[in-house]
């Protein structure tokens, strides 16, 4: 199981209170899984339906999560719909 850090940007972090936090996690679905159950009882669940992530700074675009693996050590940043471009 990878270890990194996961950062939130914008909405993602106003709905998790924090600008970062540690996971541990496989893949990306097990990562959006995990901050789910963390922060249920937030906004931040609807906020992940509807964010982009960038691995290390590569996009996972639509690719099925399960199948972004994550390395150790890994930034996962959560980026919500931005306006305005």
């Amino acid at each position: 199981m990878a270890r990194g850090t996961v950062r939130f940007w914008a909405a993602a972090r106003a709905a998790a209170g924090v600008a970062e936090e540690p996971f541990e996690a496989d893949n990306l679905d097990d990562l959006v899984a995990e901050i789910t159950r963390r922060h249920g009882g937030s906004d931040l669940p609807r906020v992940l339906g509807r964010s982009s992530f960038l691995v290390d700074g590569r996009p996972a675009g639509t690719r099925d999560r399960r199948a972004v693996e994550l390395p150790e050590g890994a930034t996962v940043e959560v980026l919500p719909p931005f306006a305005g471009g």
